[in-house]
């Protein structure tokens, strides 16, 4: 990690560089290698200051900080989350983040998080999957067809070698959007009536609806066994997409037990219920799928590792890409202690 400048100048990471930086790098390359940097952070877990995130609810949505540092490198993401922005024609989900240098605490870089948490969640779940999906699973339902929907598909192409997609969601709009825009990039996507259709044949089924209630997007009777649910849409109080009856036939996989037990699948199930972190999977210290016909479920509900992975993937990038501003946020005098004076200088350099 770059130690800040002496002129500390913050570099900035807009939309717009957002969007060429994945461009230049390709949309499945890049997941594939943020899913390779959020693993890597999952493997040194215990070394990283973690809590659940910071949250003021609304009646109309929630608006969240998500902090955590790993003793070098400090960084949090600003997201909210307004289900009701969709009919207004404005994204569901912004965000934008930040890494700073703990030994100055000066900032190291502020980076849009709308895009950039879209790849990091799709990550994320591949990366999950991978450890815990039937071995050579090709065919994945994909629930809800909204912004994320694409992500999920092309992560877990490039992560787990999935190679036929069905799509189903409440709203057929979204299904013709999303087929339309998977289309010609190596998958067969097969546009599906009904969540029952979707899953036929699916050996990972992915659900991220958008709603904010207690939903059934999967019913019991719907879940056979064997397969790997990705539970994605279910992220914050009182929102929640699978039967409870599918949680107890489940082996459950999660982040932070003590922010999934708030927002996730599992605040339908008894506080003490046994659920497994999937960073102790990944180092070797709990079992993932154990047996052919196991259910496995990520109760995925995102978590500030995975964007300061995020964050920091996009920040090294930097130097050879060139895809950013500086922009002049911190006050620097020549003199630290004469901060009121660097203020009259610059009045008097204006009157000049």
């Amino acid at each position: 990690m770059t130690a800040p400048s002496r002129n500390a100048l913050v570099p900035f990471v807009s939309v717009d560089n957002m969007m060429k930086l994945v461009l230049h790098i390709g949309v499945e390359r890049m997941m594939a290698e943020l899913a390779a940097e959020i693993e890597a952070d999952f493997l040194r877990w215990p070394l990283f200051d973690k809590t659940p995130r910071v949250a003021s609810h609304s009646e109309v949505g929630v608006i969240e900080l998500m902090p955590t540092s790993d003793g070098e490198t400090y960084g949090f993401k600003y997201v909210n989350g307004h289900p009701s922005n969709m009919k207004k024609g404005l994204q569901t989900v912004t965000a934008f983040g930040l890494l700073a240098d703990v030994a100055t605490g000066y900032p190291l870089m502020l980076s849009e998080m709308t895009l950039l948490t879209a790849l990091r969640t799709a990550a994320t779940s591949a990366m999950a999957a991978k450890w815990l999906a039937p071995k050579g699973a090709r065919v994945m339902a994909m629930i809800g067809n909204g912004a994320q929907s694409e992500f999920q598909a092309l992560a877990f192409k490039a992560v787990c070698g999935i190679e036929e997609i069905r799509l189903y969601d409440i709203d057929p709009a979204a299904t013709v959007k999303c087929a339309r825009n998977l289309a010609g990039r190596g998958l067969t996507v097969v546009s599906c009536t009904s969540a029952e259709q979707a899953m036929e044949g699916a050996e990972i089924v992915t659900t991220c609806t958008a709603d904010k209630q207690y939903a059934t997007i999967l019913t019991d009777n719907m879940v056979g066994s064997g397969v790997h649910i990705n539970a994605v849409g279910g992220d914050c109080p009182g929102k929640t997409e699978l039967h409870r009856d599918i949680l107890l036939r489940s082996g459950i996989f999660v982040e932070y037990p003590p922010q999934t037990r708030i927002e996730g699948e599992i605040q339908q199930l008894e506080a003490d219920h046994p659920v497994t972190e999937l960073w102790q999977v990944i180092a070797g210290q709990a079992a993932g799928r154990t047996d052919a016909r196991q259910i496995t479920l990520f109760d995925s509900v995102g978590f500030a590792i995975e964007d300061f992975s995020a964050l920091r993937y996009v920040h090294s990038r930097l130097r050879t890409s060139g895809l950013y501003q500086n922009l002049d946020m911190i006050a620097d005098p020549d003199d630290p202690r004469d901060l009121f004076g660097m203020l009259l200088r610059a009045g008097a350099a204006q009157a000049a």
